[in-house]
């Protein structure tokens, strides 16, 4: 029971803490997160661009001192197979952060324009970190589980390669969001689909993820998630991530959701939170972001809205 509270706790002082760092924007971004947030789920696409362009100047104007960029390293053969690297100029033996965009399985690339989603790594480059802005391999042409099989691949490349741009590589860290979740929790949780030596990494942030696969008649993504998981249903629960969690290696979890997020994610990541409070005696870290929708959580990275930002540096640091 006390650790119940004292999770309970937890979550109310970092939604607070998140919808203070809102405020803290200029008005324009405030207004559209006000107007768009409680509308989200009417028109996905709209809405995404809505927030796009509200976002768009203000990280363009952000900081980027202190940082090195690497484009469109090879991590495997497929074209997709690419990410960029963000290292902290003077900076060795340093944690690696890698961030694994969403876009449904079907879609997305890790820079949607020049500030999105380079804005994620730059800011934990800019935080001492090694920060891995990660491409991979989309469906129908590359369906389950391609995207736990490259998340595989990076790390092996930055477990051989990572300590030639300053790499502590016993700290890899795997920041997913949304589809880019999905693949993060399927390849800690999932032992089948990592080497025989494990997963190989030290900690593991799932942001607005879909960790229980089942048919919804009103899931908006349906037609897209049976694009990477397959059509036959009776394959689902096995590719669902969180039945795997009771065999599965205990590596640090943090969990988040936002307050206006794609229909049902918020009630998946919850899910998964309490299984994971279940299995260990004990709740992990989490986050509930208060007035952001399902794309500001990762748009607002090198802002002054760094809640989220200073909670990830906190788990790396503290290692839990």
């Amino acid at each position: 029971m006390k650790t119940i509270v004292s999770s309970l706790l937890l979550i109310a002082l970092t939604a607070g803490a998140a919808k203070a760092q809102v405020t803290a924007m200029p008005r324009d971004v405030q207004d559209v997160l006000a107007a768009v947030g409680p509308v989200w789920g009417n028109d996905i696409p709209e809405n995404i661009q809505r927030t796009l362009e509200v976002y768009t100047p203000i990280l363009r104007d952000a900081p980027k001192d202190g940082v090195r960029v690497t484009r469109d390293v090879a991590y495997g053969p497929d074209a997709a197979q690419r990410f960029d690297l963000f290292q902290p100029e003077g900076r060795t033996n340093v944690p690696v952060v890698v961030f694994v965009h969403g876009g449904a399985y079907v879609r997305g690339a890790r820079n949607v324009n020049e500030e999105v989603y380079g804005n994620v790594t730059t800011y934990f480059a800019r935080m001492g970190m090694l920060g891995v802005n990660a491409g991979y391999r989309l469906a129908p042409a590359a369906p389950w589980p391609a995207g736990a099989e490259d998340l595989r691949a990076i790390v092996a490349w930055l477990k051989s390669n990572g300590q030639r741009y300053g790499a502590d590589t016993s700290r890899i860290y795997l920041i997913g969001h949304s589809a880019g979740a999905t693949h993060v929790a399927s390849y800690a949780f999932d032992t089948s689909l990592q080497p025989d030596t494990g997963a190989g990494i030290a900690g593991i942030v799932l942001m607005s993820g879909r960790y229980r696969v089942s048919p919804e008649a009103d899931d908006p993504n349906f037609d897209n998630v049976r694009a990477y998981f397959g059509a036959d249903a009776g394959q689902y629960p096995q590719r669902s991530s969180i039945n795997h969690i009771r065999g599965a290696e205990h590596i640090p979890t943090f969990v988040v959701i936002a307050e206006y997020d794609n229909p049902g994610l918020d009630v998946l990541g919850s899910e998964l939170f309490s299984a994971l409070c279940e299995r260990d005696g004990a709740c992990p870290r989490f986050m509930r972001l208060v007035g952001h929708n399902h794309l500001s959580t990762v748009y607002q990275f090198n802002t002054v809205d760094d809640a989220l930002g200073r909670e990830i540096i906190a788990f790396i640091r503290n290692g839990r």
